[in-house]
């Protein structure tokens, strides 16, 4: 009878092992937001006024919309530019896995104070959704929301 225990035991513990070693290990948020991001959607406010590919967009200058997140050895840069073509360099930082932060922005973006801020709604590997925290002036004072895609 005790064998038998046993044996039970060892299958449970062994099947137990094999079930969470198989797991799919998720990386970390600044490893799976480091990369080069393109326009997907735009909106401001509530109004849709980008959709790539679309005919009728309201600013079809977001398709060149680009925000490249690097992380070489620990040091996190960033080059973003804006649907006017404009671009600006600095650093990167992740404020929990919610929150990216883009500071010491080169030109400073129009009142940004060299900082922009967005809440990560969602993040998978081809896409990022990101809602700026403050409002744009260059977009009348709108709250924006970029759904950006990889590649």
């Amino acid at each position: 009878m005790k064998k038998s225990y046993s044996l039970i035991w060892c299958t449970i513990l062994a099947l137990t092992l094999i079930a969470t070693g198989c797991k799919k290990k998720v990386k970390p948020v600044s490893e799976r937001i480091a990369k080069a991001w393109t326009a997907e959607s735009v909106k401001h406010g509530p109004t849709v006024v980008y959709t790539r590919g679309g005919s009728t967009n309201a600013v079809p200058a977001y398709s060149a919309f680009r925000l490249t997140l690097n992380d070489a050895s620990g040091t996190k840069t960033v080059s973003y530019t804006e649907f006017d073509g404009s671009t600006f360099s600095g650093t990167w930082e992740l404020d929990g896995d919610s929150k990216l932060i883009l500071k010491d922005l080169t030109p400073q973006p129009t009142g940004s104070g060299g900082t922009i801020e967005f809440t990560i709604t969602s993040l998978d590997d081809v896409r990022l959704i990101l809602t700026r925290l403050k409002t744009s002036p260059k977009t009348g004072g709108t709250i924006n929301e970029y759904t950006l895609s990889n590649p």
